[in-house]
């Protein structure tokens, strides 16, 4: 089970930390992943931690200014979210799975999803 928290209402260029707590004994073996969904839109990825604390992010939209990471102790992952813009706006997920390498930007990868978290940035 995944609760996904930390959303809210900020202004352009502020920022937001959201986590996902993750419940189970196989946290530190799977990869958790961020997507992201806005209104009338496909799901797409943001970020990823792999089990072995390998990082990929969606370069073109937030190259910069996210940052993923993980506290295996807490079985917790965060994803700081600096100088927001508008455009970054939607609904935010975490998964958990355990794609290959070269899959973990696709969601059909990912087999456990949390219940998603509403960030709001205004202009």
């Amino acid at each position: 089970q995944l609760q996904a928290s930390g959303g809210g209402l900020v202004q352009a260029g502020g920022s937001l930390r959201v986590s996902c707590v993750v419940s189970g004994r196989s946290f530190s073996s799977y990869t958790i992943a961020w997507f992201r969904q806005a209104p009338g839109k496909e799901r797409t990825f943001v970020a990823a931690i792999r089990w072995n604390g390998g990082l990929l992010y969606d370069e073109d939209s937030v190259k910069g200014r996210f940052t993923i990471s993980r506290d295996n102790a807490k079985n917790t992952v965060y994803l700081q979210m600096n100088n927001l813009k508008p455009e970054d706006t939607a609904v935010y997920y975490c998964a958990a799975g355990s794609p290959i390498l070269s899959a973990t930007r696709r969601p059909q990868y990912y087999a456990y999803w949390g219940q998603g978290t509403q960030v709001t940035v205004s202009s």
